[in-house]
């Protein structure tokens, strides 16, 4: 298959060249939610080249694409989970790299490939030096769309020995510097719901407006007032966010629209806040269909899109460990209305969740221009070898 893995030797940790390797050859195979079958099967046959005795890897059949992979501790006191996301997004990359998407119209534009690379290093290394504690990598579909997390943990494969006491994770930042873990106490990103509305009027010619229900400018209304949900009913210090994205309605200049379909998403640091703005945006949109004598149809969906919430205790150990180890460079971050779905993983497991430059202050995250810095690999494995293996030593 492309991009097949052709390192022999797994005797020692992964080295620079090995890592950007593997990052190349995920980069160029990138697959939409719940449809990684090309990336499963390079992440397996790297997986079961490495495995050993201490080393399980379970599958998880409700969701195919999905791997755990457990270390056994020599002398376990907890379990330590750690996950990486492995899903790409409909986007043509427009990087021009020698190893860019051999996918039409698919792209690692949000760094999962950094991601799995990072979590290969780590894992290698606790292969070739057997941690103290159990560890669970969490090979993860699913995580732009269709929430993965919230499947696999619905699907039971989390339970008895595949338990993780404490979850932890990264997500690449291409305005830092590469290499650099940033974090924070508290939530550091927020939960999201994506808004589904279709108004139904009754279509009509434009020069009898009297016999139709124009449903475009019910569509219109909405939207204006969906706008006063953050700026009246949210806590200005708490911040949120809704926006309508998309909305298509009518095909004729001369003909009134029986229909408007509109798309959008609610974002905010607090879930309570989210289950107050969903409320919000229901009820405009019921009042909106009763004023001008049409039908709505209105889904909210949140699924596992939980606030990333970084647990008290965990996340100050990790900062203070980070901040003291001079080989890392780690600094303090602000929340973002980023939405990520290890916040479901963080509502049921004490978790941190970190930043990792990647270096590429040009390009955004999901830009099909981004081109992560690659010198970012060796020290966001590093850092987490470092931090996991002080987590291990705390009885």
């Amino acid at each position: 298959m492309k991009g097949s893995h052709e390192l022999t030797d797994f005797s020692h940790d992964l080295k620079t060249d090995e890592l950007i390797k593997i990052r190349r050859d995920l980069h160029a195979i990138p697959e939409l939610a719940l449809h990684e079958t090309l990336t499963h099967t390079y992440l397996l046959q790297v997986l079961t080249a490495w495995q050993t005795e201490r080393m399980m890897i379970k599958m998880i059949p409700e969701v195919p694409t999905a791997i755990l992979v457990r270390l056994q501790g020599t002398d376990p006191q907890r379990t330590i989970g750690y996950r990486t996301d492995i899903d790409a997004l409909p986007i043509t990359e427009e990087t021009g790299l020698p190893f860019q998407s051999t996918l039409p119209g698919q792209m690692h534009a949000c760094g999962h490939d950094v991601h799995m690379t990072v979590a290969l290093g780590i894992l290698r290394h606790f292969i070739n030096h057997p941690p103290k504690d159990n560890l669970i990598f969490f090979f993860q579909p699913a995580e732009e769309a269709d929430y993965g997390g919230y499947r696999v943990y619905q699907a039971g494969a989390f339970e008895g020995e595949w338990r993780p006491d404490e979850f932890f994770a990264l997500h690449d930042d291409p305005a830092r510097p590469a290499g650099q873990i940033a974090t924070r106490m508290g939530t550091l990103f927020a939960g999201t719901t994506e808004i589904h509305l279709t108004f139904t009027g009754q279509s009509g010619h434009a020069a009898y407006p009297q016999l139709a229900q124009d449903a475009l400018v019910a569509a219109s209304a909405f939207v204006m007032q969906v706008q006063t949900v953050v700026s009246r009913n949210v806590d200005p210090v708490r911040g949120g966010v809704v926006t309508i994205g998309s909305l298509h309605a009518g095909e004729v200049m001369n003909v009134i629209a029986g229909e408007a379909k509109l798309a959008g998403t609610i974002r905010a640091f607090r879930q309570s806040d989210i289950l107050m703005m969903q409320q919000r945006v229901r009820e405009i949109a019921e009042g909106v269909a009763q004023t001008y004598g049409i039908k709505a149809d209105l889904k909210l969906i949140q699924g596992g899109y939980m606030p990333v919430e970084n647990a008290a205790a965990l996340t100050t150990d990790l900062i203070s460990f980070m901040t003291k180890d001079p080989t890392i460079d780690f600094a303090l971050a602000e929340p973002a209305m980023t939405g990520e779905d290890f916040g479901f993983l963080t509502q049921k497991f004490p978790g941190t969740m970190v930043w990792l430059g990647v270096n590429d202050p040009k390009h955004t995250l999901h830009s099909a221009q981004l081109n992560p810095d690659e010198q970012a690999l060796q020290p966001g494995v590093a850092a987490f070898v470092r931090y996991l293996e002080h987590r291990m030593s705390i009885d």
